[in-house]
């Protein structure tokens, strides 16, 4: 059993401190794209990524993983640096 030393976070606290986010979907490389590389900068891109029990889990940055989706914040992430965030309800995020 491997236990986690990071501290979480909830998505819906996310989304109340940071605004609702919008999925970002990757055309092309991420070291071209000039718009993702400016969120990244802006600490507003959260990398969602599937864990070992299958349960969606977020980390504030650009992690580039096969299965991973990005949400765009229009705040930024910058106090949840360093944790991980549980909880995503998908029902927050717009369209």
């Amino acid at each position: 059993m491997k236990l986690l030393k990071v501290k979480t976070a909830r998505f819906a606290q996310v989304v109340e401190k940071c605004g609702k986010p919008q999925v970002y979907t990757l055309w092309q490389k991420p070291s071209t794209d000039r718009h993702l590389q400016a969120q990244i900068k802006n600490n507003r891109l959260m990398t969602i990524q599937k864990s070992e029990s299958g349960t969606d889990f977020g980390i504030v940055g650009f992690k580039e993983r096969k299965d991973a989706r990005y949400l765009v914040f229009p705040k930024s992430l910058k106090r949840f640096t360093d944790k991980r965030i549980v909880g995503i309800d998908w029902a927050l995020v717009r369209e």
